[in-house]
C-alpha cells in the first residue's frame, strides 16, 4: 500500500549528495532503478532527474519491519527515505558522480508501487520508437532524455536573458489568426460563433512581428509555438518552437551581429564551446557550387567540382545532352579511398543517384593497383580521360563520381552523395560545431507544380537593390537580402531584411501572381498598417527544437521534445488526433465527408 509523504521533506536530490556530506542525515525521494539483495543487506539505486545514488538497507540502521518491506521493492517504485551519508564499504563506481558514497537508510516510505515497465529505463535505449512513444512518460524517465530536456530549458532561459540584455521586448502574438497563402498547409480551427469561417494556427509570427515594428517596439523576441501541416522528417514536427525576433532601423549586418554574439554566448554557457567570430559567410551560389546544398556541412571537404568545360566536346552523349540544357552542367565528386568498391556497391550508388532525381551516375575508379575502370571510358579519348582525372585531382585509390543534368538535379545528387559518404567514413563529429552564414539567396524560385515563380522565403523579403530592376525580364536572377545560419549541415535559423516600401511590395505581389484585389484580401491588415510610417526592419527565427537537437548530439528532434508526434502527425500516447462527438461537430456546423466518396 502506498504511504503518505506527510512529515518528510526532501533535503536534496539524489546526485546532489557529495562526500562533504558524509555523516549528515538526508531525506531523498525518487524512483528505484534497480535493487540487489546480498543476504540480509539490500542495495537500491535511487534515481531522480539529477542522477543516481546507492541506498543501503541493513538491520543495524533500520527496523526489521522496514527491512522486510524493503526486500519487496521493485524497479520504478517511488520511495522516500531518510538516512545518513557514508563512504561506500564496497566497490566504488567511477561512472557515477555519487559513486564513492551511499546512504544508510533509517526510515523508508513506499510512496507508490509500479507494475513491471514494458521496457528498461536506461540510457541509449534499443527499444523500438513506437513502444517508447506509446509509453512516453516512462521513456522520459531515461537519463539521456532528461538531460536533453534540461538543456532545452537552459537554452530557453539563456535566450531570454541574452535578448533582454540586448534591449528586446518579449511579446506574445496570437495563436488564432488568418490563413494566408505562400507556405505550407495551415492547421485550421473552426469558429463556432462565425459558422463557415476558420482560424489558422500560426506557421510563424511573421506578419504580427512586422506589425510590431510598425507599432514602434523596435526590438521584439518570442519563443513561439508554430504549426505546419506537412510531411514529417527526422528533424520536423507538425508543432514546433521558434526563437523569433525582429529589429527596426537595421540592415542585414545588424541582425547578423547580434545573432553571432547570441550563438557565442549560448554555446559557451551550455556546452563550454568557444564559437569563433565572425562566423564565415558564403553566398547561396557558392554553397550550391561547392557543396550541392544551401545548408553545407563544413566538418569535412569532399567538394563538388564543375568539369563542364573539361568534358565539353567529348563523345559521351550523357555529358553533351546535359550541357545543351539551359542551366545544365557536369560536376564531379572525388571520394578518397573508395576506388576499390565492388560492382554491387557501385550499383547501389547509381540507384541512390536515381532516387535523388538523376538519370544515372557516371564513375571512374582509380584502383589502388593502378588500373582505371570507368562506366564511360569508351566514349573518351585517352587525353580527355586524363584531363578529367587531373581536373578532379584524382589519385590511386580514389572514386570519381559524375552527375550530368540541370544544375538543380546535379547539386541534389552530388550533395546527397557527399553527405552519405561523409557519414559512412566517420567525417561528421557531432561535437565539432561548424557554423556558416548563407547569404544572397534567390528571391524567387520557379514552381513546376504552381507553374509560376514563388518566394523562396516569403513575399515580404527585400530584394537586392541592384538586381530589382531586372525582375521582369529575369525573375530568377534577382537575389534576396536573406540569410540562413547553418550548423553542421542543418539550417538552424533563417531571416531577411523586410520590404518596407509600398512600391516594392506591390510589385512583389504582382510578380508572385497576385492581383491588387487578392493582395488586399489576403494581407489587408498588414498593408493597412504599412500606410502609416514603416521603419526599415529585419528579423530572424531559429528552430529551437533543431538547435537543441544539435547541441545535445541527438539523432532526432523527438529526443528533445517532451511529447512529440510520429510521421503521420499522430500522438501514440494520447492517440490524437481522434474523432469527436457528433454534438461538437453540430455546434460548429461541420459535417465529416467520406474522402473515398
Amino acid at each position: 500500500m502506498a504511504e503518505s509523504i506527510q512529515g518528510m521533506k526532501r533535503t536534496c536530490r539524489c546526485a546532489e549528495v557529495t562526500e562533504e556530506m558524509i555523516g549528515q542525515e538526508v531525506t531523498l525521494m525518487g524512483w528505484v532503478q534497480k535493487n540487489r539483495n546480498k543476504g540480509g543487506i539490500l542495495f537500491v539505486d535511487l534515481r531522480d532527474r539529477t542522477g543516481l545514488i546507492q541506498l543501503i538497507f541493513e538491520n543495524t540502521t533500520i527496523d526489521a519491519e522496514s527491512l522486510e518491506r524493503a526486500s519487496h521493492i521493485r524497479s520504478e517504485y517511488v520511495l522516500a527515505v531518510r538516512g545518513t551519508v557514508q563512504k561506500r564499504a564496497g566497490a566504488v563506481n567511477e561512472k557515477l558522480a555519487t559513486g564513492t558514497i551511499e546512504v544508510a537508510v533509517s526510515e523508508l516510505r513506499i510512496l507508490s508501487e509500479s507494475e513491471t515497465p514494458p521496457f528498461p529505463i536506461e540510457e541509449d535505449s534499443k527499444t523500438k520508437d513506437e513502444l517508447r512513444l506509446k509509453y512516453r512518460t516512462l521513456d522520459l524517465r531515461r537519463p539521456d532524455l532528461q538531460r536533453n530536456l534540461k538543456m532545452r530549458s537552459d537554452v530557453a532561459y539563456l535566450t531570454r536573458q541574452f535578448f533582454h540584455n540586448e534591449g528586446f521586448y518579449e511579446i506574445e502574438t496570437p495563436m488564432l489568426g488568418k490563413s494566408t497563402p505562400e507556405g505550407a498547409r495551415d492547421y485550421l480551427v473552426p469558429s463556432r460563433v462565425h459558422p463557415g469561417s476558420f482560424y489558422a494556427l500560426p506557421q510563424s509570427p511573421q506578419l504580427f512581428k512586422q506589425m510590431l515594428m510598425v507599432s514602434g517596439f523596435d526590438r521584439y523576441i518570442q519563443i513561439a509555438r508554430c504549426f505546419r501541416d506537412e510531411d514529417l522528417r527526422a528533424d520536423r514536427q507538425p508543432e514546433f518552437t521558434q526563437i523569433d525576433m525582429e529589429l527596426s532601423f537595421v540592415d542585414q549586418e545588424d541582425v547578423i551581429d547580434v545573432n553571432e554574439r547570441y550563438l557565442q554566448f549560448l554555446f559557451k554557457e551550455v556546452l563550454d564551446v568557444d564559437v569563433q567570430l565572425p562566423i564565415p559567410r558564403m553566398s547561396w551560389q557558392e554553397a550550391m557550387d561547392r557543396f550541392g546544398s544551401d545548408k553545407p556541412d563544413l566538418r569535412f571537404g569532399m567538394e563538388l567540382v564543375d568539369v563542364s568545360d573539361v568534358v565539353r566536346g567529348c563523345e559521351f552523349a550523357v555529358f553533351q545532352n546535359a550541357l545543351a540544357k539551359k542551366d545544365g552542367s557536369v560536376r564531379g565528386l572525388n571520394v578518397k579511398g573508395k576506388g576499390g568498391l565492388g560492382r554491387k556497391q557501385i550499383d547501389k550508388l547509381v540507384d541512390f543517384a536515381k532516387g535523388c532525381g538523376a538519370g544515372g551516375l557516371a564513375y571512374i575508379q582509380l584502383q589502388p593497383d593502378g588500373n582505371v575502370k570507368s562506366s564511360f571510358a569508351k566514349f573518351m579519348k585517352e587525353d580527355e580521360m586524363q584531363a578529367l582525372i587531373k581536373a578532379m585531382k584524382g589519385e590511386a585509390g580514389d572514386l570519381l563520381l559524375f552527375a550530368a543534368d540541370r544544375n538543380k538535379i546535379v547539386w541534389n545528387v552530388l550533395g546527397a552523395l557527399r553527405l552519405q559518404f561523409g557519414e559512412e567514413m566517420g567525417l561528421m563529429d557531432p561535437k565539432d560545431f561548424k557554423f556558416v552564414w548563407i547569404t544572397e539567396f534567390p528571391l524567387l524560385e520557379w514552381s513546376d507544380e504552381e507553374n509560376r515563380y514563388m518566394a523562396m522565403h516569403h513575399p515580404f523579403t527585400m530584394p537586392v537593390e541592384e538586381d530589382w530592376p531586372h525582375v521582369d525580364e529575369e525573375p530568377g536572377s534577382v537575389r534576396a537580402k536573406a540569410y540562413d545560419i547553418v550548423l553542421n549541415g542543418n539550417e538552424i535559423g533563417g531571416g531577411s531584411v523586410r520590404i518596407h516600401q509600398d512600391d516594392i511590395q506591390e510589385k512583389m505581389f504582382e510578380v508572385l501572381g497576385f492581383t491588387k484585389e487578392q493582395a488586399r484580401e489576403q494581407f489587408s491588415f498588414l498593408l493597412q498598417a504599412f500606410k502609416y510610417g514603416v521603419p526599415p526592419h529585419a528579423g530572424l527565427a531559429y528552430g529551437l527544437d533543431r538547435l537543441v537537437m544539435l547541441m545535445a548530439g541527438a539523432d532526432s528532434i523527438r529526443d528533445v521534445i517532451a511529447f512529440p508526434k510520429v510521421k503521420d502527425a499522430s500522438d501514440l500516447m494520447t492517440e490524437a488526433p481522434a474523432p469527436v462527438e457528433a454534438k461538437q461537430l453540430e455546434e460548429l456546423g461541420i459535417a465529416v465527408a467520406d474522402r473515398k466518396e
